[in-house]
């Protein structure tokens, strides 16, 4: 994969052909997840993925409905969690930044945007999802309560093709002193 296509070229996608995804396959997105960087290399995403077609149906019925149609011809949905007061806390288990929760979330976003871009690169289309009842997806999973769910991925062969959406002009954006 060319990395600057991959960014510029991968989108979000709301309709999938039917098409399955190996295990293997789901191993290599994984895997690019955990090579994203994180706090002091703290390590602390984790995932579950939904793959069989029960799981994949419990997990989509935890979205609201403009999300349940986007993501039930997806070929797996992969929830993303992080262990909570690791990343972006110092030893004490206080708050290392100002930002104090939300590092946390930051190297979450890491993760996803790799697992985002390697499914690019292997020819699927991905959609993440924030808006979910978090109580449904933890009950799916058994996912412990140490664990906080940040988000939702869907994972599929596109079944369309979307526009690039327009971007503010980068002098908008930018400050260089």
């Amino acid at each position: 994969m060319e990395l600057t296509k991959a960014i510029y070229e991968r989108r979000s996608i709301r309709k999938y052909k039917d098409a399955e995804i190996t295990e293997n396959e789901i191993m290599e997105l994984i895997k690019a997840g955990q090579m994203a960087p994180s706090w002091k290399n703290s390590q602390t995403a984790r995932f579950y993925v939904a793959l069989s077609k029960e799981a994949r149906a419990k997990i989509v019925d935890c979205l609201p409905d403009f999300n349940k149609e986007r993501a039930s011809t997806a070929s797996c949905v992969i929830v993303t969690a992080i262990k909570k007061g690791v990343s972006g806390y110092s030893s004490s288990g206080a708050p290392a930044t100002h930002l104090g929760h939300g590092f946390e979330c930051f190297d979450n976003g890491l993760a996803v945007q790799n697992i985002c871009l390697k499914a690019y690169d292997m020819g699927y289309g991905s959609l993440i999802m924030g808006l979910y009842d978090e109580k449904m997806v933890r009950d799916v999973f058994e996912i412990p309560t140490e664990l906080e769910v940040c988000a939702l991925v869907a994972i599929g062969k596109a079944d369309i093709a979307p526009n690039t959406p327009l971007r503010n002009d980068t002098n908008e954006v930018l400050v260089i002193k």
